[in-house]
């Protein structure tokens, strides 16, 4: 049988890639580039609707590992069951820490010094002067404390905050400090004038940004959720801004795309970007790099990184 490897980046484009395996191009077209039951690797296509990326799954008959582009595998979760026991699902991670963080950032000083109302002014010729809130002596929280939660503190620390808490799901000592588990979340939301949600999205984060979770934040608090759009419940959170009590910087939503009509578009104190966390010049680098790495352990049998699951033995 014939070893093939999907790529949705062309292979003469990728420097470095081992010799081996047939390189086949897929990125999602409607037409498969080769019959899938020879697909061995499968690279999911980055930046694809679920139903694109999923679509190979039951015919991947002899697939040994599955490779998202992105940092969570939530896309893939419901299809798992399609693939045979015993297949690596791998994340991006390395890919997206540095455009991620740049993003999260940018709402974070966006919202707080105000730009959205500047862009609005000057459209309108007017001079909009007067204090605004700025990040520095700030206490930040950051929920989800992997890979790319530590590059969003890398880059607050030159900001001068006064403090970030870190949760993620279990608890743990880093070399920064602590980070509390998600049980500690009531006890540090009010102290917290920043909260960034940046967890991957599972059962147990769906809507965790929660009417209870959103009440407890600070009166005047910013919540940015660069995750997932279902981590945060948009009735609850709307409801919130729409009273003026906290402010919201979004680079997901739920439902997404957000539809034209949909009332967070006008909500006061919301900025939004359309889920553009990762798709930047940093990306592709980076996950080509990510590829070669993870194709030359392949193929010299080594183990694998990244690993998020293997279908029948942990999976969710």
């Amino acid at each position: 049988m014939t070893a093939d490897v999907w790529l949705p980046i062309p292979a003469e484009e990728i420097e470095g890639l081992p010799e081996g395996p047939r390189y086949r191009f897929w990125d999602g077209g409607e037409e498969y580039p080769a019959d899938p039951a020879d697909c061995v690797y499968y690279v999911v296509p980055y930046m694809k609707p679920a139903e694109v990326a999923v679509r190979p799954l039951a015919r991947l008959s002899s697939v040994r590992v599955v490779q998202t582009l992105s940092a969570g595998i939530d896309a893939l979760l419901p299809n798992l069951s399609d693939l045979r026991p015993g297949v690596q699902v791998c994340n991006a991670r390395g890919v997206h820490e540095a455009s991620t963080a740049e993003l999260a950032l940018t709402l974070i000083l966006a919202s707080l010094r105000g730009v959205p109302d500047f862009v609005r002014a000057q459209e309108r010729g007017e001079w909009l002067g007067g204090f605004r809130p700025a990040l520095a002596d700030k206490n930040v929280l950051i929920v989800g404390y992997g890979s790319i939660g530590s590059a969003i503190e890398d880059r607050l620390v030159p900001f001068e905050v006064a403090r970030v808490a870190r949760v993620a799901r279990s608890g743990r000592t880093t070399a920064r400090g602590p980070v509390h588990p998600l049980t500690d979340l009531p006890a540090l939301l009010p102290e917290a004038d920043v909260v960034v949600l940046i967890t991957p999205l599972t059962e147990s984060t769906r809507g965790l940004a929660g009417a209870d979770f959103l009440a407890r934040m600070k009166d005047g608090a910013l919540l940015v959720n660069v995750s997932r759009g279902p981590v945060v419940d948009t009735k609850a959170l709307l409801a919130e801004v729409e009273s003026g009590r906290i402010t919201a910087a979004l680079d997901v939503t739920d439902p997404e795309p957000l539809p034209r009509e949909h009332p967070l578009w006008r909500a006061p104190g919301v900025l939004i970007s359309p889920h553009v966390g990762g798709p930047t010049s940093a990306f592709l680098p980076r996950a080509k790099r990510l590829l070669v790495n993870q194709l030359t352990r392949f193929v010299n049998r080594e183990p694998l990184g990244n690993v998020i699951l293997t279908t029948g033995a942990n999976s969710a």
